[in-house]
Order: structure tokens, then C-alpha cells, then sequence
């Protein structure tokens, strides 16, 4: 968007320019603070790709496949301008990212309107208070079964260390479940009542298996090689960004040292082997102390499915490779846990603690780093089942409820006071009563602090993420929870992380303070459960001065649904294409450019 309809003389151009610069810093910095910003400029758009052999399409970002890495520092502000050059409507949603009083840019159904074909947007948030290790990916239409994702790192600032030594490299890693059939292929499976079957194979960083097994894996497939150099230490951030299988992962003859899930430090503590569930995201550190006789595999294979051929071709192998390596890998890929040991692995997740003692960037609601002390005010059951027909529908529920996303997003209807969008009557255990589909929420007390007990009744785990904050995890064992299982829970140091696994059969507990006011997703991870209907909303309103908790209606918003009458040709305002992807600058260094450019044309 030009500046003027006539271009004034070249110093006064200059001038107006650096003028709508500062003007645009300062409105930020009302709104986020002084901190600096980093500038993105992404087209997500259909790449070719062969990640299993056959060529197929998928989703790029700038052409990669991943896409990049938003590299990021606490407090920093993200200003990401997204290109939408797919055939169908987009949003980019920010998992584990909390968003501090702007769910407005959370980019799921329930806040925003999509981005049309052909559109931009851009995304305007601040990573308050938080460190670690996330990802984004598309939320809507099932297009995260074509990729679009890719990682966030948010590093320490300077002033606040690390709980263990600088590592001498960072590795960002994807794991995931993989199908040849196009997103779209899928999702008409599903709306039919098809399984989605055995995945075609496990990708590790967009690439296909390594040959380990010439009768297994096919020639001319490509493979992930991950370089590294002997005698340091690489922190591998491993992301399971799949459809719905869990992945264990391992990598031979090296230790995983956990120090960070989702934004919490851990309790360090060495695995041989990490169950990573749909949706998860670790930090091992990994230190390259072995000789180098020959290279090493790096595995991502299935867990809690049958041993049938078709599941042995759906593992993951990539290669570490030391710069001294002797050879190539070869012999038997490590040996997996064993599948049918649920409660193994559930002893595994129980042993992920929250480091209390260490320094980090984190909101403290309520006092919560004492969790344990505080009083619940709301408590729900969440219980979920296998699909079902509603209606001549599949569909899958949570206590009875299959969610249903309106025309317009709930937060623009809670904007704008209109009424029969939505109901605020979700109920906090399941109903004697048919399923049905509704667009139910749940009412959140501000500032409250609320028990959710998520019971799996499925046949296979789920993964449950929550929008806007970071959840502790305080209990799980098999069975139907009871009253009596919160003698259970670990009321001291359980984690703080965005998603947890619930096990079939089971039940999970976790305590959130609602403090983050905004409209925010509650789903299960597993994609082919979340786009049957198995999510809910949770409105957090602060009902005394809401204008001080929250950030208001962003300028660029895009209107849908009832509201379109309000929306203009083209949403997007502000256009970074100048700009080239992760800029990095501070309101300081656009004041100081401002006065030289000033000083320079009309003092001199």
C-alpha cells in the first residue's frame, strides 16, 4: 500500500517513510512493549515432493518442506506475513505458544476467520514470558496430513542461564506418521466412516526411511542424514507433528538427556528411548561419545499397534553421522520397547518432572509454581469415544458433544455480541443423553483455576493440547477416575506443558489457572479425532475491565460469517515483503535510523 497517491521529492519521501515506521513502532509498543521484533515473510503454497518414492504434493512454506524455523527470544514480538497460495482457505495456528492476551492470533476456527485463497495476513504476537520448544502447522481441513509445519525456538535472554551447559549445536527435528494419499483424500475417507489404516511410513524431517532392510524399505528413497562432530553436544528438539500415531524414538547406542518439554525445564534425567505422542515436544541433550566405527541410526517407529508387516514398513529411520565415521550403519535398528507394555510407557510419562529449581521466563498466575495449594474452582470430566454416526455422520465427542465450527469464529461473535453463534453450556461430565453435534463451549472463570479429567474410552492414546497456557500434568493411571484419585497426584513438581497423552482406558488429570483471557482450543491432537468434532472452546472474560486483560479486534482482521458485510477486498494493511524472513529489529534501531536520516537531509 503506497505511503502517498504522489511521491514527494527523495529526501522528504525518506522522511515519510521513517515517520510511518516510527509511527507503526510506537502503536506496538503500546501495545507490546519496548522488545524487538522479528519480521517474516512466508508463501505457503502446494511443493512436489518424494518423501516416500512416489512424487505427491504437499505443503511448503517458501518452498520448504518442513518449513523454517521461527528462531525467537522471550519477549520478542513475531510479525509473520503469510501468502495463502493454496486452493483452499488457510490459518496457521502457533501450538504451545501462549499468547498472552491476544488469542486473536491463535489462527484456529474459533478465532479467526480463514485466510482466502489468494490472500495475506499477517500474525501479530509477543512470546511473553516463555522459553522452548514448540512448532506451528495449518489448522483447518486437514492440512497438516500435507505438511506446513515447522518449528519455533524460543531461546533465554542473556541475563537468564540455562539449567546445563551451552550445548555446541541445536537440531530441530520432526517425527511423524505419513500418507501417500493426499490431505484431501483423507479427510473424504473419514467423513465416509473409513479408517485411516496403517501410514504409508514415518518421515524424519520431511525425508523417507533409510535401507536398513532391502526387503523392508525400497531403493532411491531419501533419507535424513544428521551431521555431527565427535566428543560434543547437540540439543535435538524433537517434534511429533503426525496424523495419530505415537512414535518412539531412539537412537542407537546414545542416551537421551531430557532438560525440556514445551516451555518447562525438566528433571534431567537419561532414556534410552522416548514414547513421543501426537502433538509433543521434547529437548534431549546428546552427546557424540562413540567411536565411529560406523554411522548410527536414528529411529521414530510406531507404538501400541500390531507387529503386522504393513506397521514394520512404517518406522522412520534417519542417519547420525560423525564427521569421523568410519562406515555406514548397518545390523538391526535398536530394539523398541515392548509394544503391548501400556503401563511402561505410562511410567515413562510419569517420570517427566518439572525442574522447579531452575531460572526460566515463565507466567506465574496465582502463584502457581505452588499449584498444589491453590483451590480448584471449576472441574470438568471430558470423556471421549471412538467415532460414531450422528445425524448420518461420523463423528467423534466430548461428553456427548461433536463440535461444530460456525461461519463466524466464536470470538469475532463474542466481539461483536451476537447472538445464537454459540452456548455456553457445556457440561462438565457426560449427560444420560443421545450425541449430538453443537457448538457448545465451556464458560472459564477468570482467574479461576480448573481441574480437567480427560478419559479416553478410545481404543488407541490421545493427545490433548490446550490453546493459551501451559497445563500441569498432576496424575494418569488406567481405569475410570474417581474422587478418590486425586490422593494420587503429584502436587509438587508435575510439568507444565501444552499436551499430554491420555492412554487407552485411561484417564489423565491436569490443573490450569485461567488467567489468559481470551477464546482458547481445547483438542485432542490426534487429527483424525480433531476434525470429526472432537474439540471444545474455553472463554476466559474478565468481567470488570476486559480492555486492561486483553488486546483489542487487530485492524488487519478478516470478517466471515455474519460479519463479512464488514470485510474489505484485500484484509492485510501492513506488507513486510521488503523485508527478508527473520528480520531482526528493535524499536531503538528504527528511532536511531530516523534521526540520522533526519539530521542527514534538513540539519547538515
Amino acid at each position: 500500500m503506497p505511503l502517498r497517491t504522489q511521491s514527494p521529492p527523495p529526501p522528504h519521501h525518506l522522511l515519510w517513510l521513517w515517520l510511518w515506521l516510527l509511527e507503526y513502532c510506537v502503536l506496538w509498543r503500546l501495545s507490546f512493549g519496548g522488545d524487538p521484533f522479528a519480521f517474516y515473510d512466508w508463501t505457503v503454497s502446494y511443493v512436489s515432493a518424494s518423501p516416500l518414492g512416489p512424487k505427491q504434493q504437499v505443503i511448503g512454506i517458501n518452498g520448504q518442506f518442513p518449513g523454517p524455523i521461527l528462531n525467537l527470544t522471550t519477549n520478542w514480538n513475531a510479525v509473520i506475513n503469510v501468502r495463502n497460495h493454496l486452493d483452499e482457505p488457510l490459518l496457521l495456528t502457533w501450538n504451545g505458544i501462549q499468547l498472552r492476551k491476544a488469542s486473536w492470533q491463535d489462527g484456529v476456527s474459533g478465532t479467526n476467520c480463514p485466510i482466502p485463497p489468494g490472500w495475506n495476513w499477517t500474525y501479530q504476537f509477543q512470546v511473553k514470558d516463555q522459553i522452548g520448544s514448540f512448532f506451528y502447522f495449518p489448522s483447518l481441513s486437514f492440512h497438516r496430513a500435507a505438511g506446513g509445519y515447522g518449528g519455533i525456538t524460543i531461546n533465554n535472554r542473556e541475563i537468564i542461564p540455562i539449567p546445563f551447559g551451552m550445548p555446541d549445536g541445536d537440531i530441530t527435528i520432526f517425527i511423524g506418521d505419513w500418507y501417500t494419499k493426499s490431505h484431501k483424500e483423507l479427510r473424504k475417507d473419514l467423513e465416509d466412516g473409513i479408517d485411516l489404516g496403517v501410514p504409508d511410513g514415518v518421515l524424519i524431517n520431511g525425508y523417507g526411511p533409510y535401507r536398513y532392510n532391502d526387503s523392508i524399505v525400497p531403493d532411491g528413497i531419501p533419507f535424513q542424514i544428521i551431521n555431527v562432530e565427535p566428543g560434543k553436544t547437540y540439543r535435538l528438539r524433537v517434534h511429533n507433528v503426525g496424523i495419530a500415531t505415537s512414535l518412539n524414538f531412539r537412537i542407537q547406542d546414545h542416551n537421551l538427556l531430557l532438560v525440556e518439554t514445551e516451555g518447562s525445564y525438566t528433571v534431567q534425567q537419561n532414556y534410552t528411548n522416548m514414547d513421543i505422542h501426537v502433538g509433543q515436544s521434547y529437548s534431549f541433550l546428546v552427546t557424540m561419545d562413540q567411536d565411529a566405527s560406523s554411522d548410527y541410526y536414528v529411529v521414530a517407529s510406531p507404538r501400541f499397534v500390531n507387529s503386522s508387516s504393513s506397521w514394520l514398513k512404517a518406522t522412520g529411520v534417519a542417519i547420525l553421522h560423525y564427521s569421523n565415521s568410519q562406515g555406514p550403519a548397518s545390523g538391526p535398528l535398536p530394539d523398541p520397547p515392548n509394544d503391548s507394555d501400556l503401563y511402561s510407557s505410562m511410567n515413562q510419562a510419569r517420570s517427566i518432572r518439572w525442574n522447579v529449581s531452575a531460572s526460566a521466563a515463565r507466567p506465574n498466575p496465582q502463584g502457581s509454581f505452588r499449584y498444589g495449594d491453590i483451590t480448584v474452582t471449576d472441574v470438568y470430566v471430558l470423556l471421549n469415544r471412538p467415532a460414531e454416526l450422528i445425524d448420518g455422520k461420523w463423528r467423534t465427542t466430548l461428553n456427548g458433544i461433536s463440535y461444530i465450527a460456525p461461519e463466524t469464529p466464536l470470538k469475532l461473535a463474542q466481539q461483536f455480541n451476537i447472538p445464537g453463534v454459540y452456548k455456553l453450556d457445556f457440561p462438565n461430565q457426560i449427560m444420560n443423553r443421545p450425541a449430538k453435534i453443537d457448538t457448545s463451549i465451556i464458560n472459564g472463570t477468570y482467574r479461576g483455576f480448573m481441574e480437567i479429567i480427560l478419559q479416553n474410552n478410545d481404543t488407541t492414546v490421545q493427545s490433548y493440547h490446550m490453546d493459551g497456557y501451559a497445563f500441569f500434568v498432576v496424575g494418569m493411571d488406567f481405569g475410570v477416575w474417581t474422587e478418590n484419585s486425586r490422593g494420587t497426584y503429584n502436587k509438587w513438581d508435575g510439568v507444565a506443558r501444552s499436551t499430554t497423552q491420555v492412554f487407552p482406558g485411561a484417564w489423565t488429570a491436569i490443573l490450569v489457572p485461567l488467567d489468559n483471557v481470551g477464546m482458547w482450543n481445547l483438542r485432542t491432537q490426534n487429527l483424525n479425532s480433531w476434525y470429526l468434532g472432537q474439540e471444545i472452546y474455553v472463554s476466559v472474560v474478565n468481567p470488570e475491565i476486559t480492555n486492561k486483560t486483553e488486546l483489542p479486534l487487530p485492524d488487519n482482521a478478516i470478517y466471515c460469517g455474519m460479519l463479512s458485510y464488514l470485510q474489505r477486498d484485500q484484509a492485510q494493511r501492513v506488507f513486510f515483503s521488503g523485508a527478508e524472513s527473520g528480520t531482526i529489529v528493535s524499536q531503538r534501531t528504527i528511532f536511531v535510523a530516523f534521526v540520522i536520516t533526519w539530521f542527514f537531509f534538513f540539519v547538515r
